[in-house]
This record gives C-alpha cells, structure tokens and sequence, in this order.
C-alpha cells in the first residue's frame, strides 16, 4: 500500500532509462507519455517524479502536455544509494502469467536480478527467441514495478537459462541458498548468523534459487547444492511457487535488515 500522508496527494512516477535524464529538462515519449497524458491526465504546472532506475529520482513540474509527448523541467534532483546487499533471484518459471507477478513482488521487496530458470519441471521450455522476448516482457513489469513503489533502482531480468547454464558461469555470492523440500534444509537464520560469527557483518551479496511446482529434481538440486548452495525450509507446508518466492524473499529482507550479530 501507497503511504499517503493527510492532505497530500502522491505524485505520479514515471521512469526513464539514464540516458535520457541527462539534462535540466527532458520529456516522456511512447508508452511513458501515453500513460500521462491519456490514462493519468497530468496537467501543466503538476509536479511528478521519474525515477531512472539507476539511483536517481527528479522531482518535475510539466511544463508541457502533447499528444506524444509530456515535457518537463526538473526541480529537484535526489541519489538513493545501493542496498548494501545485492540479492539475486533465482526462480524456475511457472505456468501462465504468474511469473509477472513474481517479478512485481520480487522489485517492491528490494531484488537487484532475477534469472528465470527453464528446469526440468518448469511446464513452458522457451526457444531462444521467445526467451528474449519473455525477458524484455518481464523487464517491462519491473519497470511498473519500481513506479508503483517508488524503487530507486531497477532489476536487471535475464533471458530465461537452465539452471546447468547458470552454474556453469561460476557466479559467486558471498551467501547462496535454495529453498528446498529435503530434510536437509534448515531455517535460513542459522546460515546469517554462521556467517555473521565468521565475518563479522551481514553478507554484500545474496542468491536464493526457488523451484517449480514439485521443486527442482534431486540431480538439479544436488547440482545446485555442489554450486555452493545451502538448503532452507519454507515451513511444514508445501508452498506455490510465487508464495515460495515472496516467502523467501521476505526472510531474507528481514535478516539483512537485522543488526549485525
């Protein structure tokens, strides 16, 4: 939910890539200009903001409202820095459009990539053109999803890959975990405090793979654990995918938020 403050109306956010916000003053083109002007109606003199994805956000007042194009003159300027813990979402790919919402929950609680993953179980295996496709589509839901929360950094969503192509990049993180179904698994609180007790703070990068309906298979989980990663419990349930995913996700928000033990 929007927090919204008595009296005040919250201004419309829009985004555009940091390229384009290079100067005093810039515009909305395309869908972005569309949206102000035919769907939300911004008006000459309003003030809204546009978030660039990469850290900064512009306080505007429109200065002009075309048929394609919104112009605006940029009042102020603010830099939100980098969480101080990147975390990476690895999520095999559900049915229907519910990796849409996956993406949207994954922005608003702070994920810095999301890589879809095509495993074994995952019902819909793409081509190579239709993977790009999905994740230009998908990039696009983050970017809804930074301007309905107000993010100030945008998600980077990968071409869907099999998790055996992703391991075989060798991406470290300094803490990696899978949920898992395995009577292996334990609580992810004790995997943060192993590590505060090694280290002496809370880890700068984090990656969690979440599986498909039924989980991954032993062969990709064992592969995943050879990787590097630690098996955690979701509780005595047997969750969705997405319930996985926002589950997941809320634990971790939670630890990394934690003072350091």
């Amino acid at each position: 939910m929007e927090q919204q403050i008595a009296g005040v109306v919250p201004m419309h956010r829009f985004y555009l890539p940091p390229e384009q916000c290079a100067d005093e003053g810039f515009s909305l083109a395309g869908r972005e200009a569309h949206h102000a002007a035919r769907v939300l109606r911004v008006r000459s003199g309003e003030r809204v903001a546009v978030l660039d994805g990469a850290g900064h956000e512009f306080f505007c007042d429109v200065q002009d409202v075309g048929r394609d194009n919104v112009k605006l003159a940029v009042r102020e300027k603010r830099f939100i820095p980098r969480a101080s813990c990147q975390l990476t979402l690895l999520q095999a790919v559900p049915r229907g459009k519910l990796m849409e919402a996956i993406i949207q929950k994954a922005t608003e609680l702070g994920v810095g990539r999301i890589v879809p993953l095509l495993s074994e179980r995952v019902v819909a295996q793409l081509g190579e053109a239709e993977a790009a496709g999905k994740a230009e589509k998908w990039q696009l839901t983050a970017i809804e999803a930074i301007k309905q929360c107000g993010a100030s950094w945008l998600p980077r969503v990968e071409s869907p890959l099999r998790p055996k192509d992703f391991l075989e990049r060798q991406m470290k993180f300094e803490l990696t975990l899978v949920a898992s179904l395995q009577s292996d698994s334990k609580h992810a609180r004790e995997y943060f405090q192993a590590f505060c007790s090694c280290r002496g703070r809370l880890p700068e990068s984090v990656g969690v793979w979440v599986g498909p309906e039924g989980d991954f298979t032993l062969a990709e989980l064992d592969a995943i654990k050879a990787g590097g990663a630690l098996p955690i419990t979701l509780g005595p349930l047997v969750l969705r995918s997405e319930t996985a995913a926002a589950y997941c996700l809320s634990i971790l928000n939670y630890e990394l938020q934690s003072p350091t033990r």
